[in-house]
């Protein structure tokens, strides 16, 4: 028992989308900085201090070079990496199913929805959907989960959040 929706219906329940991994911008500049002011550090302290100025002094008024640099390299090496992601980024099609409640179900695949060679330039080609489950009477209404996504390990080494 299956049923097809109209055209339109199609066009409106899929979306070409890219999937690509991004870093995170903050973590890049805030790592930058900390290993800029790591290297003023290193640097202040392998030169000789004048006495009349001393080291903190000496220390703070380099750091703001150092950490500039930093957060500078940082911030473009974000940019590289991001750059290089877009470029391995995937096509995927997002497929929205309505179910009975107010949020639709969306069903992600990684492959784009292809036209199968027989049909008409006009009509696209046939697209599988998951089709809902009907509750027999006396049973409880099914509950659709979300597709599960696999697990992302974060650039920063911190644990994935868990989703809502």
């Amino acid at each position: 028992m299956s049923t097809t929706p109209s055209d339109d219906q199609d066009a409106a329940n899929e979306t070409e989308v890219q999937i690509r991994r991004a870093p995170k911008y903050s973590a890049f500049i805030i790592v930058g900085g900390g290993i800029g002011a790591i290297i003023t550090f290193i640097l202040t302290a392998i030169f000789p201090v004048d006495p009349l100025v001393g080291f903190g002094a000496l220390f703070g008024y380099f750091a703001l070079y150092g950490v500039t640099a930093g957060v500078l390299v940082g911030a473009l090496l974000a940019l590289l990496l991001d750059r290089i992601g877009l470029r391995r980024s995937r096509p995927a099609t997002v497929v929205t199913a309505p179910s009975d409640d107010s949020e639709p179900t969306v069903y992600v695949t990684d492959e784009p929805a292809e036209e199968s060679p027989a049909a008409a330039p006009d009509e696209p080609g046939p697209v599988a959907t998951p089709e809902p489950v009907a509750p027999q009477p006396g049973e409880p209404a099914p509950v659709e989960a979300p597709a599960p996504e696999p697990p992302v390990s974060p650039a920063d080494g911190s644990a994935p959040e868990p989703r809502p």
